[in-house]
């Protein structure tokens, strides 16, 4: 079984990819983390898939990309002789899944000045499913629609473009359907 995970329904809603299962996180690290682990302990999904928005740090990127690369943009446990990123004493810090996508930093702050911890991108839930994919055994895929360019205009940017990526996405899944198995046999 395949879950498809989004923060809020303005990124995505269940009409739009009705063979599949989807459910909303909620804003931030804790609410992803929280109902990634439900979804596991209630479904025992083989495969998550996060698609959301996310502000852009490489000017390179735009439109759909894949992450593959998760960091904790926001813990900053430095002073006491941590690297930037990496929780105290937990032996998870970066995560990888697959090897061909972006890197992403997930933090709980809106982004609108360039963060301490270089990534290609920023959002706020990725990194939090990643980790509870990762801790149980739970394949999972991302893909960020890059809605702004994480400044002091990003607010303004994502209201614009938050509907933009979910075309892309729904022609991703399409594509993408011969590989994953969805919720209902057509």
């Amino acid at each position: 079984m395949t879950f498809i995970l989004v923060a809020v329904e303005q990124e995505l809603s269940p009409n739009d990819l009705p063979d599949f299962r989807l459910d909303y996180t909620g804003v931030g690290k804790i609410n992803a983390a929280v109902k990634t682990l439900a979804i596991i302990k209630e479904f025992s999904p083989s495969l998550i898939i996060n698609y959301g928005t996310a502000g852009s740090l490489n000017k390179t990127l735009t439109g759909l990309v894949e992450v593959s690369h998760f960091v904790q943009r926001d813990m900053d446990a430095t002073a006491l002789g941590f690297a930037l990123g990496q929780t105290p004493f937990d032996a998870i810090g970066e995560i990888q899944f697959g090897g061909h996508g972006v890197s992403c930093g997930s933090g709980d702050s809106f982004v609108t000045e360039t963060p301490k911890l270089e990534t290609d991108l920023v959002d706020m839930e990725a990194y939090a499913m990643a980790k509870v994919c990762y801790q149980h055994h739970v394949d999972f895929k991302c893909f960020k629609y890059i809605s702004d360019n994480a400044d002091a205009g990003a607010h303004d940017d994502w209201a614009e473009n938050v509907a933009r990526g979910k075309k892309l996405f729904i022609e991703k899944m399409r594509d993408f359907s011969s590989t994953i198995q969805p919720r209902h046999i057509p």
